[in-house]
């Protein structure tokens, strides 16, 4: 008996040590692909312009990598330009990247964001904008915005 009283303090000791160990949570999987999308249309340019035209644009950003990858479909239009733009929905502001030479729908490509570019992007102050010749300031513009806010948030624990 006396040997069983002596050991149960190292036993008690070693189970609690176990549940500890056991217990440890290596938090939860965070999943480092965020999506994007945005619509765009004539009433979304400032100021706003008469058109027929629409697009999509949907992205993927990896936040490891810091790449967005998106594809921007339209129709109704001609394409002369085509970029991303930092600001607010209410205003008209600087490319901050620009799509490319080959601007057929689907418009696809990938571009490495820089620290001020991703803040911009979470920020919701980013936005797609196709050109005319018609409407060389923009045709249509939409903008880019979290699909999954909530996902998103529970990403960044």
């Amino acid at each position: 008996m006396k040997k069983l009283t002596q050991a149960l303090p190292f036993f008690i000791a070693l189970l609690i040590v176990g549940v500890m160990v056991s217990c440890t949570e290596k938090g939860p999987h965070t999943n480092p692909e965020v999506k994007f999308e945005a619509t765009l249309t004539g009433a979304n340019e400032v100021p706003p312009v008469t058109t027929s035209a629409t697009g999509r644009m949907e992205g993927v950003y990896n936040k490891e990598t810091k790449k967005l990858t998106y594809t921007i479909t339209y129709s109704g239009l001609t394409a002369t330009a085509g970029h991303f733009h930092s600001g607010n929905s209410w205003e008209a502001g600087p490319v901050v990247y620009n799509f490319g030479s080959t601007l057929n729908s689907p418009i696809s490509g990938s571009w490495d964001l820089n620290q001020q570019q991703e803040n911009l992007l979470f920020s919701g102050l980013l936005y797609a904008n196709i050109h005319t010749a018609v409407n060389k300031g923009g045709e249509i513009r939409g903008q880019v915005n979290m699909v999954d806010f909530n996902a998103w948030k529970a990403s960044r624990k």
